[in-house]
């Protein structure tokens, strides 16, 4: 051990949290229609496989671009060898005009300040190192994405202080919530160097008001500090009301060419919306030019390959393509999400209002049998080991509130997820059974014990009587 590094040995990378731990139990008995009917059902993962067959007559109708040609000569050979490192300029122009297709083409992007990385997770901790040093921190507002523990913390050193959210107005964040966060951060000594959101949320499956967005730049401006826009599921929204990035908040205040402009950094990546999480494709766009600068130098250590950014440029280059996928993607999650809902309700099981994600915000705190995280670990292992579905627990998202779980449903193909609807149902029934059956034991005990005092009282009294006369 004493040849290891600190960060080798230590335990902060946030593996033991429940949210792994599901994953590790799905992978030991995972859940096949016919080699293992009985395994456990991912409905753990955020991925969309939805619209696969979309991408998949894509490439079947170009050819040239799965096999790296270019006016039917292989320029295989071109892109082994190119080293890059700003990425191909097709790619980027295609990113940049993609990223504002899904944004209504409200807004507009600027490939100078765009920087590539290998997914979200490499953006968001490559915008840590940009804009914080070990020690200090960022406010995140509950529930968060789990995997946030890791990517932001661990390697960085930045600490996270959460902005407490309540189900009391739909877990928004408040100028409240947000002040006593940042007196918290103070109380501990740390310096608060920014907020980082996801919009649309995630665990929530909801996109961010107006209001909100605006109390953060509010917020901002009046503490010097940054923001960081996850805007990962933009793409993703498939109900009112529809999504508003901070780019366009932004520039309906007017901010070009202040400092809070730039302060304010996105994170995109193609994993959500376009259903590619094995790509590893992401994007940091930034207006401050050495946040840009900075970034693209911490971009070598996780690249994107020449040959992933040709093959995407000309699929993003199809604005046919594109837009017919946008429109169907969001159809089909929508259904989908109808579908998740429809089997929950059937359980006796409510969700928080959504219209965004794969996922939802799932309320069991009827099912726990005490207002505890104690209890909602025990409902949840419950799930996993015996009803074998892999859900997240509220607290490995660090929720305030015991009894809600992210449960997602776009990683599995309908049949799964009726099958996965039917276990949860049986599950909830059998715990309504047996908590019925112990109202009626305890009724029964209750009326004995009523009808043994009444006799007690009438023989005391009785003997009372005769004794007086």
């Amino acid at each position: 051990m004493g040849l290891l590094s600190g960060k080798a040995t230590c335990n902060t990378h946030g593996q033991d949290s429940s949210y792994f731990l599901g994953w590790q139990e799905y992978e030991k008995n995972p859940y096949d229609e016919v080699q293992n009917p009985t395994g456990i059902i991912q409905m753990g993962l955020a991925e969309n496989q939805l619209s696969f067959d979309l991408l998949e007559s894509w490439l079947d109708r170009n050819p040239d671009a799965a096999g790296f040609k270019r006016d039917g000569q292989s320029i295989f050979r071109e892109l082994a060898l190119f080293q890059d490192y700003h990425g191909l300029p097709a790619f980027k122009k295609a990113l940049v005009e993609f990223m504002s297709e899904i944004r209504g083409n409200k807004v507009t992007f600027d490939t100078s300040k765009i920087v590539l990385t290998a997914g979200a997770t490499s953006a968001n901790e490559t915008l840590m190192f940009c804009l914080a040093e070990p020690g200090e921190a960022f406010l995140l507002p509950t529930p968060y994405y789990p995997g946030f523990d890791r990517d932001l913390k661990w390697r960085t050193g930045v600490e996270i202080v959460p902005i407490q959210c309540t189900s009391l107005n739909g877990f928004q964040i408040t100028e409240t919530a947000i002040e006593e966060a940042y007196q918290l951060a103070q109380k501990r000594h740390l310096k608060v160097k920014g907020v980082l959101v996801t919009n649309p949320s995630n665990p929530l499956g909801t996109t961010m008001s107006r209001n909100e967005l605006n109390l953060l730049v509010n917020i901002i401006t009046e503490k010097n500090i940054h923001l960081i826009s996850d805007e990962i599921y933009s793409g993703t929204v498939f109900s009112s009301p529809g999504f508003v990035s901070i780019m366009e908040i932004l520039k309906d205040r007017n901010c070009e060419n202040t400092q809070v402009w730039n302060r304010v950094h996105i994170v995109y990546s193609l994993s959500k919306d376009l259903g590619l999480p094995g790509f590893r494709v992401g994007a940091i766009y930034s207006n401050d030019d050495m946040v840009v600068a900075a970034a693209t130098k911490m971009s070598s250590f996780g690249l994107v390959s020449s040959q992933t950014q040709y093959l995407l440029s000309a699929l993003l280059s199809d604005k046919k393509f594109t837009q017919n996928y946008i429109s169907e993607n969001k159809k089909r999650l929508k259904q989908r999400h109808r579908k998740l809902v429809s089997g929950l309700e059937k359980a006796g099981i409510s969700c928080l209002k959504s219209n965004a994600g794969l996922f939802c915000w799932v309320d069991m705190r009827h099912l726990l049998r005490s207002n505890t995280f104690e209890a909602e670990m025990e409902l949840w292992k419950k799930i996993v080991y015996d009803v074998k579905l892999n859900i997240s627990p509220g607290s490995s998202c660090h929720c305030t509130e015991p009894g809600w779980f992210r449960v997602c449903f776009a990683n599995m193909s309908e049949d799964t997820l009726k099958l996965s609807m039917q276990r949860l149902k049986a599950f909830v029934d059998s715990i309504t059974t047996t908590l019925h059956n112990q109202s009626n034991h305890q009724s029964i005990k209750n009326s004995r014990r009523r009808s043994l005092t009444k006799w007690v009282f009438r023989l005391s009294f009785d003997d009372r009587v005769t004794g007086e006369r």
